[in-house]
């Protein structure tokens, strides 16, 4: 296995674990951002570039989640 293969599979089973654990804490669905945007940057290495385009694209629907879930209600 050689390092861009390994990269990519540490990628791919972070997002597995940090989806897993989204409900348990909002901070999983920021971690889980993170690791698709690290499976895109392995989908461009690649030659995939489908792959880091839709990952790519997950990252930032992480990402605003992530916002929506821990923005605080403006009480007035």
């Amino acid at each position: 296995m050689d390092w861009l293969t390994a990269f990519g599979l540490s990628a791919v089973t972070a997002m597995l674990v940090f989806y897993a654990l989204e409900d348990r804490n909002p901070a999983y669905i920021l971690a889980f951002a993170g690791a698709c945007g690290l499976a895109s940057v392995y989908g461009f290495l690649q030659g995939a570039w489908p792959f880091g385009v839709v990952e790519a694209v997950w990252a930032t629907i992480a990402v605003q989640r992530w916002r929506k879930r821990t923005s605080r209600p403006v009480i007035s």
